[in-house]
């Protein structure tokens, strides 16, 4: 069974009086465990297909289906838990929170679960910094980071509630060449060892490299696709 499946996605915006099509109609399945990248040209419908699978945008019409449920009847709180519970975010912007540590950072994502001792989550947020290179580091706030580092620290925010999927928005947008590499060896990694879905939207090859799906989508439909073992 996909973990997700998307039938006829259609999205629309209203600009005044002008209906402007984001997507016009895609289907498209995406297996546990799969490292996918959705790539193609500025106002293609990326972006706007990552936020339909990650629950922060509704469907014009056609379905989606996350984990065996379709999705299209929910109300927001419902939306809410799916992402709360299922879903990892990683921004090109890194959406931080500036007032907070590293360990902080990472650490709110899984007090939303609330299911931790204070004790457990220190030990996983802890073990997870580690993982991502910046374990002695955790006490730093966003403004004393490098870009790589914040990204980092957005991975570890992403993983820590081991989502099933992670949706990765130009991650890499930021970063130099050295940087990009090393976060997406990281997420590589992840992706291997415990088996989580990543979906990114990207503009860069170096992205594309490590993927072993490529789905192109122009003008909201997908163009061509190929897969790699």
């Amino acid at each position: 069974m996909a973990l997700v499946k998307l039938v006829g996605l259609k999205k629309t915006y209203q600009q005044g009086k002008i209906a402007v099509p984001a997507l016009r109609g895609i289907d498209m399945e995406i297996e546990s465990g799969e490292f996918t990248t959705i790539f193609g040209p500025s106002g293609s419908g990326k972006t706007t297909l990552l936020n339909m699978i990650g629950c922060l945008d509704k469907s014009t019409a056609g379905e989606i289906i996350f984990d065996g449920h379709s999705i299209n009847n929910l109300n927001n709180k419902e939306l809410a838990e799916i992402r709360r519970h299922n879903l990892g975010f990683i921004f090109q912007s890194y959406n931080l929170i500036p007032v907070l540590t590293a360990f902080e950072n990472v650490e709110f994502a899984i007090r939303l679960i609330d299911k931790h001792s204070k004790k457990e989550r220190r030990e996983k947020v802890m073990s997870l910094l580690e993982e991502v290179g910046l374990g002695d580091l955790a006490s730093r706030r966003p403004n004393e980071l490098s870009g790589g580092q914040k990204q980092r620290v957005a991975v570890a925010r992403a993983l820590i509630k081991e989502p099933k999927l992670v949706l990765a928005d130009e991650p890499t947008a930021n970063l130099d060449s050295e940087t990009s590499q090393e976060v997406l060896e990281i997420m590589q990694k992840m992706n291997k060892e415990l088996n989580t879905t990543f979906i990114f939207s990207t503009h860069d090859p170096q992205v594309m490299e490590y993927a072993n799906r490529l789905i192109e989508i122009k003008d909201g439909m997908i163009s061509r696709e190929q897969r790699r073992d």
